[in-house]
């Protein structure tokens, strides 16, 4: 056995020393570095390099076969890591960590991790080993300009303590910071048997981890042995760390090995190393290593073991790491540490232990992630927002369009710069309702003689060149994609308004597309783009309008005339307003209305803003101040009895004015054949009871005449009884009809019409 003091070049030479020895396996080194270098020395002499604390997720048995690590991988911690900043809604950390392969490698295993769950590293500070208190002093500034408050601390013991010591000088101990220390700091306190107060003050609301072991028979024995090794040595108390139990379930992993490579018929024997032999000489003593001819029987020995160990059931995957890997998530509160949850690779965060979790099924989903309350920095029990806005001097500059027209949207004066709108008004509600204040400076754009192009302005937030040529084929496929997909749904996309002449043929998005007629569209906005590249209409067709003057210009033109537009595409909160100013105009909305997500305020990508700023509007909708903004500056030059036009195609009764029309006429004429069939009935009646009293009465021809309104009378009369006639013959005819159905032979009818009898058998 020898003792580097952690000390890699030492344990180098010493690894070296004890491969002169026909060694056939080691049991080490402590440190990530170290093993990186032994494992080439490994894999050449054939030699097991067994190590219980190199925890460098990139140590994998792919690239180094005879490195066999009989502890949790990084890789797996940092998943955990990951989890627990996925479980508490983060986007971004800021890591501090040891510069040297412990370190690089770990934290970039976590960038990964956190990059499957849709959040990233947003600044990486590291420190060299071996960092002075000023060195580390000055990485927690830097760390504290930055916007995120969530820290992942990823050090050694002799450094992570320091830091935790500055950041409490810092201020960075405080409410609204985040620290999540990896094992590193639990396999510090966990040996220690008190406490130390002074210390644990330090780093009150921290998160760690701990390597999760399970209560098994051996582990209790193990202890209780230890305790009185420790006692009987004299030297000062202190417990096992997790480390410790893997350090002797490695020795019992070699032990188990070694006796199924005896008992299948292996022997200890070496050969000398031809690459070796060939630069032998000088006084390093080369041609002293051997290659271990039993070493890959030996190796695969290793990785048959399977038995219930001091810290856990012991066995191998098929990549080289133990099975089950699992962390105790503690947090630091007052004088101890307090365990709030589990993590394990098969069921992900809880608050059952991962044994009793084995026996079930596995369930990764949101609703079965759960953990304990924390205790956070400050004594804060409310989840922080893990970010604020950065300490680093800038303000936040947020462009503003200065537009020409539709001023009360967003304008700027050109003499004072100030800056005043609708816009305006919201975004800085928005921010008043922040808890955290936001300096910020609006910045006009625009040349002031046209209204600026919108996707000019959002271009300028952009902050990554993602531009290359591999990306520009990958566009160039999914460009075809969509523009067949568009095909499909043009009629469903159209998210534009369309102003024109209610004389206009133009119905839609669809007719308007289809025509040649030439369309209006505001200058600076997105329509221009969507019509032309969305839509497929020739630029040809378009025609640039700056001013509400020029858009009624355009439209009273009309189509025909040189200058003139058939229809304007543009969006609806200056469509409206352009209506309301001109109430006594023909214009009109046509067709249908597709509205994505209506006005924001554009963000650079992941921005943790956004998300806030959303948060503030949603209540400025819900107490009613957007109402009121939306009132201060439109209402007044608006016209509060004028509405908008309702669509032309919508159904009416003048769309079933022909119909009804033809159906009048119809019964008109019906009437009045009916009316000149009952006058000709009539006047037969008439000239035939005239006839029948001109002998008897022997009146003069005035005496017999009647007068205008007895023959109305008359008139009447007949039509009366004409009614009752057809009535009765109706009825008749019925009961005639009944008694032929009731008479099936030998019956007898009877007809007063004629005067006789008729018999029918």
């Amino acid at each position: 056995m020898h003792d580097s003091s952690c000390n890699r070049f030492l344990g180098i030479v010493q690894a070296l020393q004890f491969m002169e020895k026909d060694t056939v396996a080691i049991i080490g080194p402590l440190s990530s570095t170290t093993a990186h270098v032994l494992s080439h020395l490994a894999n050449e002499l054939h030699v097991p390099l067994m190590s219980f604390s190199a925890t460098d997720p990139t140590l994998s048995s792919l690239e180094y076969p005879f490195f066999v690590r009989t502890t949790v991988s990084d890789q797996f911690q940092m998943a955990s890591v990951a989890d627990l900043v996925e479980y508490y809604g983060w986007k971004q950390v800021t890591t501090i960590f040891v510069d040297n392969d412990y370190g690089r490698n770990g934290i970039s295993s976590l960038g990964d991790e956190l990059s499957k769950r849709r959040s990233k590293i947003l600044y990486k500070a590291a420190f060299r080993p071996g960092a002075t208190t000023e060195d580390l002093a000055d990485v927690l500034i830097r760390v504290a300009m930055r916007e995120s408050r969530v820290i992942i601390l990823h050090a050694n013991p002799d450094s992570g303590l320091v830091v935790f010591q500055q950041a409490l000088k810092l201020g960075m101990m405080s409410s609204g910071y985040v620290w999540i220390a990896t094992d590193w700091l639990t396999s510090y306190l966990d040996p220690l048997v008190h406490l130390d107060i002074g210390l644990l003050s330090t780093m009150q609301g921290v998160i760690a981890l701990r390597h999760h072991t399970e209560n098994t028979r051996r582990k209790s024995l193990l202890s209780s042995k230890w305790s009185e090794l420790v006692e009987d040595s004299g030297h000062s108390r202190f417990l096992l760390s997790t480390y410790g139990l893997y350090a002797y379930d490695t020795v019992w992993i070699l032990a188990h090995a070694l006796d199924a490579f005896f008992n299948s018929g292996g022997n200890i024997s070496f050969s000398p190393d031809p690459k070796l032999q060939e630069i032998s000489g000088g006084g390093l003593n080369l041609e002293a290593l051997s290659v271990f001819d039993g070493g890959w029987q030996l190796l695969e020995r290793i990785h048959q073991v399977n038995f219930m160990g001091a810290a856990g059931p012991v066995k191998f995957d098929s990549g080289g790491n133990l099975i089950r890997p699992a962390y105790d998530i503690v947090n630091i509160v007052g004088s101890g540490l307090r365990t709030i949850g589990y993590w394990s690779n098969y069921s992900g965060l809880s608050v059952i232990s991962p044994e009793t979790l084995y026996m079930k099924p596995a369930n990764r989903t949101r609703e079965n992630q759960k953990l304990y309350d924390v205790i956070w920095p400050g004594e804060d029990i409310k989840r922080p927002r893990g970010w604020v806005f950065p300490n680093n001097g800038n303000e936040l500059r947020i462009g503003v369009p200065d537009r020409v027209s539709y001023r009360q949207f967003v304008s700027a004066d050109s003499e004072t710069g100030m800056v005043r709108g609708l816009c305006i008004d919201v975004f800085v509600a928005a921010i008043n309702l922040l808890a955290y204040p936001v300096p910020y400076k609006l910045i006009p754009f625009g040349n002031r003689k046209e209204n600026p192009s919108y996707m000019e302005l959002i271009n300028k937030i952009l902050t990554d060149d993602t531009r290359s040529t591999l990306g520009r084929f990958v566009i160039i496929i999914w460009l075809f994609v969509v523009l067949i997909i568009q095909s499909s749904y043009t009629a469903s996309l159209t998210s534009i308004l369309t102003v024109q002449q209610l004389t206009s043929p133009i119905t839609g998005i669809d007719s308007l597309i289809t025509s040649d007629d030439p369309i209006g569209f505001q200058v600076g906005s997105f329509a221009e783009g969507y019509l032309v590249h969305e839509l497929g209409i020739s630029h040809s067709r378009l025609k640039a309008l700056g001013t509400p003057d020029e858009y009624k210009s355009a439209l009273e033109l009309g189509p025909s005339k040189k200058g003139g537009v058939a229809a304007i595409v543009d969006e609806r909160p200056y469509v409206e307003l352009f209506l309301y100013q001109n109430p006594n105009s023909k214009f009109a909305i046509v067709g249908s209305e597709f509205t994505k997500s209506g006005w924001g305020f554009a963000f650079p990508r992941d921005s943790p803003l956004s998300v806030d700023l959303s948060t503030a509007i949603l209540q400025l909708s819900e107490n009613g101040d957007l109402q009121r903004i939306h009132d201060k500056w439109l209402t007044s030059s608006m016209s509060p009895t004028n509405e908008l036009p309702s669509d032309p195609d919508r159904l009416d009764v003048y769309s079933f004015s022909a119909l009804f029309l033809i159906c009048g006429l119809a019964c008109i004429f019906a009437l009045a054949i009916h009316a000149c069939s009952l006058f000709y009935q009539y006047s037969r009646h008439a000239a035939v009871d005239d006839g029948a009293a001109l002998p008897s009465s022997g009146a003069s021809d005035g005496s017999r005449s009647l007068s205008r309104r007895s023959r109305l009378h008359s008139f009447l009369s007949f039509a009366d009884r004409r009614e009752i006639d057809s009535r009765r013959v109706s009825k008749e005819k019925e009961a005639a009809l009944g008694a032929s159905v009731g008479s099936m032979g030998g019956v007898s009818f009877t007809s007063s019409g004629s005067g006789s009898t008729t018999n029918s058998c």
